[in-house]
């Protein structure tokens, strides 16, 4: 088995916050760690990160945080008026097993700036312990509390739209931070585009401070893909034939191409913990795909193939930066070796499910699986040598610090093997655990199904 021995443990990277707009802060390396994420914000929100190496001298930090002043904020829009916005329920499918997290997630968005908005808060626990913490933590709170014992993060979360009164349901999970403006960016930018089906956003991490969280940051340079800041609309190709709406283009603004990717690569513009959909569209697909999402064999992989429906329906999803959230990475070596590894086994998962609904899947990704395959092939084997993989970076959108003259080089941090390994050892499994994850729903809708 590979292990993380070739690879040195990386220590404790600081998460720091920069308002571009104001004085610079002073950053030196102490025992909170030698090097540092940097998100630049203006006007309250991320336009960029970079990493930067701390030393003892400020001014070495300093020449690299200059280097991100130039970077632009986000071309500004008018403001819309609140009776303009839609209303929006919140849906958050827990377990319970992290109280805290979930508090303090439920602190923030029973307080969110915006004017109609309701939290669900979906049990999907299958069996709830004599020592039940939920009813303490919901004492006071309002929220509303829906029970769904099915298991399955799709059960739930289709527990909460079924609940849901918005015309609007956004997503997100207990593990999650959110910004306090979360919600009036994602609601703001379905009114701008009123062609829009769905929006996601920005997934930032909360802390850095362990090797685990390091090598997650480095493994996939951003929570989901690519970071980014650019706001871009996800619209698919309408060409005739088998490829209809298999093919995507990421579309600025202004009506330029960012770039094309399948339609199965979405997973670089939006993932289930910073989504938000219309409920029309939700209802209309049948919602969340029971045989896949955590808490299922197929380990992952409802979010993905939610995106895909809306855009192999010709819809269109909103890619939206100042909608941002912050995620608590796992934080032991053990922790992300099994989410690597359900990673590949929701993703060939997530693509069964996709033929097993519509088999004009099956001929486009006969078409494109082998390039694809050839691509992530190449970046596994970059990262089992040792190097870094060619999803690791961080995507800013400022000067890179080593282009900022007299600077320390940025922050590098090499990944150990295991992290390509438990990942590619996981797309096999895929639909062996695709078909147990179906049989097991059947059970469960014929009520044969028991938890152990």
């Amino acid at each position: 088995m590979a292990t993380t021995s070739a690879v040195a443990l990386p220590g404790p990277r600081r998460v720091v916050r920069v308002d571009l707009d104001a004085p610079l802060p002073e950053l030196v390396a102490d025992a909170t760690g030698s090097s540092a994420l940097v998100v630049g914000y203006r006007e309250g929100r991320p336009v960029c990160t970079t990493d930067v190496t701390l030393t003892a001298d400020p001014s070495d930090a300093a020449r690299v945080l200059a280097g991100l002043v130039d970077t632009p904020a986000t071309a500004s829009a008018d403001p819309v008026p609140d009776d303009a916005l839609p209303t929006v329920s919140v849906v958050v499918s827990t377990v319970v097993d992290r109280v805290d997290d979930l508090g303090r997630l439920l602190d923030v968005l029973e307080h969110l700036d915006y004017p109609r908005h309701e939290v669900v808060v979906v049990d999907n626990r299958v069996r709830v312990p004599a020592d039940d913490a939920l009813p303490a933590l919901l004492a006071g709170r309002t929220v509303r509390l829906v029970t769904e014992r099915r298991p399955g993060l799709s059960a739930g979360r289709n527990a909460g739209v079924a609940a849901a009164r918005g015309d609007v349901v956004a997503f997100t999970d207990d593990d999650v931070q959110v910004d306090p403006r979360w919600l009036r960016a994602l609601g703001e930018r379905f009114v701008r585009e009123p062609s829009l089906d769905a929006v996601s956003g920005v997934i930032l991490p909360t802390e850095l401070s362990t090797p685990a969280q390091v090598w997650y940051e480095a493994y996939y340079g951003g929570f989901s893909g690519e970071r980014t800041f650019d706001p871009v609309t996800i619209v698919p190709d309408d060409v005739p034939g088998t490829m209809r709406h298999a093919r995507v283009a990421a579309v600025r603004p202004d009506g330029t191409v960012r770039k094309r990717f399948a339609v199965y690569g979405i997973g670089a513009y939006g993932a289930g913990a910073n989504m938000a959909f219309r409920r029309e569209l939700l209802e209309a697909v049948g919602g969340f795909d029971t045989t896949l999402g955590a808490g299922s064999p197929a380990r992952g992989g409802e979010d993905l193939a939610m995106f895909v429906e809306t855009l192999w329906r010709g819809g269109r999803v909103g890619f939206e930066p100042r909608a941002v959230v912050h995620h608590r990475h796992r934080r032991t070596v053990d922790e992300l070796h099994r989410q690597l590894h359900g990673n590949g086994v929701g993703f060939t998962a997530f693509l069964c499910a996709l033929v097993a609904k519509d088999r004009r899947h099956a001929a486009v990704l006969a078409r494109l699986v082998p390039l694809a395959a050839s691509v992530k092939a190449q970046d596994a084997l970059r990262a089992l040598r040792g190097g870094r993989a060619t999803t690791a970076g961080t995507g800013t959108t400022a000067a890179a610090p080593a282009a900022v003259a007299g600077a320390p080089a940025a922050a590098s941090t090499p990944v150990p093997r295991s992290l390509a390994w438990h990942e590619l050892r996981g797309f096999p499994a895929g639909p062996a655990a695709w078909f147990r994850s179906r049989r097991r729903w059947r059970d469960v809708e014929a009520g044969r199904f028991h938890a152990r």
